[in-house]
């Protein structure tokens, strides 16, 4: 393709592509300030008492109206004080954080403080980020929920799909790998390690709307890399499935799941066996 024909091509393509390049960093600075707002360990400079937590809240404020007025301009946002109902928000959202930072500092006996806790731990960072996308999603906000659950999930490669739902004292430990789908549902004092997928058995664009992702109730511990998928799967309360099960069933409360493994104990003649691993 000629240069001129590719400069015609792409020139056509911009109208279908409105969003400015400053939008992303746009929502990641406000979703970072919210964040530096309620836990003063994200803020760029400390605000430790009320007079200066007020201008910082109204900062904030002034810049998310600036994005929901450059989202307006290219889509449909719904009708009402977005910012204010947000930002009114957000003391239920911090004693939530504070219970989840408690929870895995109860939980993680290499934790030393709660302000290791909310510094360190990738698995809070992500739930932070979804506590303040979750209620951009309630709001009915298009793409800006999204955008925030996807800054985390490049921080700490933890997906949480916005529109999950997540009970109180979530703990999400180490955290690479970890998928949560839109529609799942997660009961209180859950925890979730490393590499655990909570998915959908069809991605068939018809469902968008349906229950596809599984339920987990309260007290439930899912071990590294176990995979729980379809909506119509729950997880019974006090249930503990093993690392590397694959569940697309239900399973009733107070279970114990695990992956068959079998043991071959080798003979000294056997210990010189080339090992033949396939990976």
């Amino acid at each position: 393709m000629e240069a001129t024909e590719l400069v015609e091509k792409l020139g056509q393509g911009r109208a279908e592509f409105c969003f400015p390049p400053s939008f992303r960093p746009r929502v990641e600075g406000v979703a970072l300030s919210v964040l530096g707002l309620l836990f003063p360990h994200f803020a760029d400079r400390a605000v430790c008492d009320t007079e200066g937590i007020a201008p910082e809240l109204a900062r904030i404020d002034a810049e998310f109206r600036d994005v929901l007025c450059e989202l307006g301009a290219h889509t449909k946002v719904p009708d009402g004080d977005l910012a204010g109902r947000f930002l009114g928000r957000l003391g239920d959202v911090h004693d939530l954080l504070v219970e989840d930072a408690q929870a895995i500092f109860d939980g993680d006996p290499a934790a030393t403080s709660l302000d290791e806790v909310i510094l360190v731990y990738p698995g809070f960072f992500a739930i932070a980020s979804y506590r303040i996308a979750h209620e951009l999603h309630r709001l009915r906000i298009p793409l800006v929920p999204r955008l925030v659950t996807e800054w985390a999930h490049t921080r700490t490669g933890v997906d949480i799909h916005p529109g999950a739902r997540i009970g109180r004292r979530f703990f999400i430990d180490h955290g690479t790998g970890v998928v949560i789908g839109e529609t799942t549902d997660i009961g209180d004092d859950v925890k979730l390690y490393q590499g655990v997928t909570l998915g959908a058995l069809s991605v068939a664009k018809g469902m968008a709307n349906s229950k596809r992702h599984p339920t987990l109730q309260d007290r439930v511990v899912v071990y590294s890399h176990a995979t729980i998928l379809g909506g119509a799967t729950t997880v019974g309360h006090d249930s503990l499935i093993g690392g590397n099960v694959w569940l697309t069933e239900s399973v009733p409360s107070h279970s114990v799941v695990t992956r068959p493994s079998e043991v071959n104990v080798r003979n000294a003649a056997s210990l010189n066996e080339v090992l033949n691993w396939i990976i």
